[in-house]
């Protein structure tokens, strides 16, 4: 049974380079923004860049996050979930629901230390299991890829993390005083014939290599036939290179907190519904 909240909500994902700030309404994400994550950001300044951000996307900023009825973050940055519940509570009058590892969503933690586990990658396993049920591997491409592994009973038993793409890429650039800054796309080839080519198809193929790697890793561990899911910033550059990719979700962790959020007042979540310009993509 699936439970309608009839609500509008503020879902709140701190990373350590970016945050993603969605606006469901009901089921329906109806406006996301993505800007830098700063660990000195106040709840005002929060406030203020908000407002800013939904007038720059065509609505006025006091309309669109006008009739808010909640908030829910994750985040690993203590800081700023202080800031995010002031800014709840300041301009909102809201207690925001904060994910952490203690959080009853009904997704078991079979890993040594359950209390270690990331609220992103807690989420990501419930909206993963929502959407596309078990066993199911998640791989978030964000400062850091990490790979969720999420068994045939719903429980998550942990995975991978390994260094991001843009911080491989930066450390290179940083220690090699040749080496060009480059954009980061699919190169014309493998072999590639000038020094930026050469390092699109390192950082491009390199990652997609070895995100099969990890990948087939997992499954084999993990038994049956997991679908795998990419989400991040950078997931369609690279999951179009990577074979073992079947879907790019790239608004799962958005996706995971709206569910949240409702399972932790009480209320079951469900699944999404198509949303235009914003559907998960699924390999044939």
């Amino acid at each position: 049974m699936r439970y309608n909240a009839r609500v509008k909500i503020l879902a709140v994902d701190v990373g350590n380079t970016h945050t993603v700030v969605g606006v469901f309404e009901d089921e329906r994400l109806v406006r996301h923004f993505r800007f830098a994550t700063v660990a000195s950001r106040t709840a005002d300044e929060h406030a203020a860049l908000l407002y800013a951000l939904a007038e720059a996307a065509g609505d006025e900023g006091a309309l669109a996050l006008a009739g808010l009825a909640g908030v829910v973050v994750s985040s690993v940055v203590p800081p700023l979930t202080q800031a995010w519940q002031e800014y709840g509570r300041r301009y909102l009058g809201l207690e925001a629901a904060v994910v952490t590892a203690g959080s009853d969503l009904g997704v078991p933690l079979r890993v040594d230390r359950p209390n270690e586990v990331g609220a992103d990658r807690i989420v990501n396993a419930l909206a993963a299991l929502e959407r596309y049920g078990a066993p199911v591997i998640v791989v978030d491409l964000g400062t850091a890829t990490t790979f969720d592994a999420i068994a045939s009973d719903g429980a998550f038993v942990g995975g991978a993390i390994a260094p991001g793409i843009a911080v491989a890429t930066e450390a290179l650039f940083a220690r090699t005083a040749q080496l060009p800054r480059v954009e980061l796309v699919r190169p014309p080839a493998a072999i590639g014939r000038n020094t930026v080519h050469n390092i699109q198809s390192g950082i491009v193929y390199g990652f997609a290599g070895q995100i099969d790697g990890v990948v087939r890793r997992i499954a084999r561990e993990l038994g049956g036939s997991p679908r795998v899911v990419a989400t991040g910033g950078l997931a369609e550059l690279v999951a179009a290179e990577a074979e073992t990719i079947d879907t790019v979700d790239p608004y799962l962790t958005l996706e995971g907190l709206r569910i949240a959020y409702h399972r932790m007042h009480g209320g079951r979540g469900g699944a999404a519904s198509p949303r235009s310009g914003q559907e998960a993509t699924t390999r044939p």
